[in-house]
């Protein structure tokens, strides 16, 4: 296969990160910087297994936006931490030790020449379907430990699979259309949109979705294998020859306007005004090594910062 474009899904990373590395590991002032190191050994870990020629670390400029919200408002309710004024996002809860270390990983990415992007109004699944969406050059592998992510996956016009990493990266799965039909029992053809319908019917309490009482993951694959879409399922709903045996079609009557609004919530955009920082070409060394030594020598970045480099050195 050529040398992938990979698109990091970069708030599941340094979660990951933040959670799997001590609070222990600080800078000289003491300042915790567990998150920075462990966001950057999995960068350079990545770049050393997947060999990618391009790489985009890709953002949430919205963690929660206005037209999901619109669509279901239960969506990530339960993370906000402050609502804001009108047209203003709401503040996601965030550990407090977390947070001043994203301007830290913003600042080395730039450093070290790696491209960001996003889309304002937009979360970072977003940005990661329309730069997959849009790609017609090289194999795409998207890094990610959320499912959501799965959606994306196809075999044409150029492939798209996702490297799944919620058991850690040692432990990573990829995961293309053949992978995810056998996994959740779906048709290989269209598997990634029927990923997202299937995953609508199932529900997700760490999103805030409900899902359709009483229809768990089986059930929700082969009501989308046999009919093809929420869509589908909605215009089977309307008739009443339709192969929907009672039970189901109670339920499914019942979480109807749910079906309806289900969609626009999990559904991936692939059209997201994305926005790059500037060229997504893997640099063979750091685009401003005097920051990025400062960087290092701040926070006590050591050894992951010099990994990151020995990543991209080898790259050349």
């Amino acid at each position: 296969m050529d040398a992938p474009l990979l698109l990091i899904d970069a708030a599941s990373l340094y979660f990951r990160a933040y959670y799997g590395v001590p609070e222990s590991i600080t800078a000289p002032d003491g300042t915790p910087v567990n998150a920075v190191r462990g966001f950057t050994d999995m960068l350079a870990r990545l770049i050393g297994l997947r060999r990618p020629s391009r790489l985009v670390a890709c953002l949430d400029l919205d963690w929660r936006p206005a037209f999901r919200v619109a669509a279901i408002a239960s969506y990530k309710a339960h993370r906000v931490a402050e609502r804001t004024g009108p047209g203003a996002p709401d503040v996601e809860a965030v550990p407090d030790t977390l947070r001043p270390q994203l301007p830290v990983i913003l600042a080395l990415l730039a450093a070290a020449g790696l491209a960001t992007a996003g889309a304002y109004g937009y979360e970072a699944d977003d940005v990661i379907g329309t730069l997959a969406a849009r790609e017609r050059g090289d194999p795409v592998e998207v890094v990610s430990g959320d499912r959501d992510l799965f959606q994306v996956v196809r075999a044409q016009p150029t492939p798209v699979r996702v490297v799944y990493v919620a058991r850690g990266l040692a432990k990573a799965e990829v995961i293309g259309p053949g992978e995810l039909a056998s996994r959740y029992g779906l048709p290989e053809t269209g598997v990634g949109p029927g990923y997202a319908d299937l995953a609508a019917l199932r529900g997700d309490p760490s999103d805030g979705l409900p899902g359709v009482p009483g229809i768990g993951e089986k059930t929700a694959a082969r009501l989308i294998s046999q009919f093809g879409s929420v869509e589908g399922l909605l215009a089977a709903l309307e008739d009443p020859q339709s192969a929907l045996a009672p039970g189901l079609r109670t339920r499914l009557q019942a979480a109807r306007e749910y079906l309806e609004r289900a969609p626009t919530v999990v559904r991936v955009v692939t059209d997201a005004p994305a926005r790059q920082d500037r060229d997504d070409t893997l640099p063979p060394s750091p685009v401003d090594p005097a920051a990025l030594t400062t960087l290092q020598r701040t926070w006590g970045l050591g050894s992951s910062v010099d990994r990151l480099l020995a990543a991209l050195q080898a790259r050349r």
